[in-house]
């Protein structure tokens, strides 16, 4: 079965979505400790969230990249996720979206969210055919994320070091199955609509 060109994948219950980033371990301990992003997690700056874990493997390099050593699996309300998705902007001009360029840039100009979609990962972290969104949070959005969207954070850096692991043994099966269970999220179609989704 083919899969869409742009479709948001990822592991979620009736509530919430799991979403992933990756930090040094000065910014993760605290926030695995108090349960929800605190100092030094600076506010001010825009915050990216992955809805793959591939995706945040590539991104991070396995956890081995300088800064990303700790990988963060952030369980968040999905009514936080479609509220980010809604008010969103792609951060590139598509003019299938969007009436104008400079309609777009009037919309980039007060969004607090932006997205873009990215080509997904295999397990070897190769691009494939089709893409995986990526959420850009800033101002609002990131208040919203720290103080009433965030359910839980869970530290997921063994599983990337063992699927590693195994990938360099040449153990694929193995590492396969210790992926993170993703499956097409259920979009409403409003939202799908503001991002371009398929």
């Amino acid at each position: 079965m083919s899969i869409p060109q742009r479709q948001v994948r990822a592991g979620y219950t009736d509530e919430t979505i799991t979403v992933y980033q990756a930090y040094a371990p000065s910014i993760a301990e605290p926030a695995l400790a108090a349960g929800r992003f605190v100092a030094p997690f600076k506010r001010e700056r825009m915050t990216w969230i992955k809805p793959s874990f591939r995706w945040m493997m590539y991104r991070c390099g396995w956890a081995e990249k300088p800064g990303q050593e700790r990988v963060l699996a952030v369980e968040i309300t999905r009514d936080g996720f479609e509220w980010a998705l809604g008010r969103a902007c792609l951060s590139h001009y598509d003019r299938d979206r969007y009436p104008s360029r400079s309609d777009w840039a009037a919309r980039l100009k007060t969004s607090p969210v932006r997205v873009q979609w990215d080509p997904e990962r295999s397990l070897e972290l190769a691009p494939l055919p089709h893409r995986s969104l990526q959420v850009g949070l800033s101002g609002p959005a990131v208040t919203r994320y720290v103080d009433e969207w965030t359910v839980g954070i869970r530290d997921v850096t063994a599983t990337a070091q063992a699927i590693r692991a195994h990938l360099r043994a040449g153990e694929r099966d193995a590492a396969a199955a210790l992926l993170p269970a993703e499956r097409p999220y259920p979009l409403p179609e409003p939202v799908a609509a503001v991002i371009g989704a398929s």
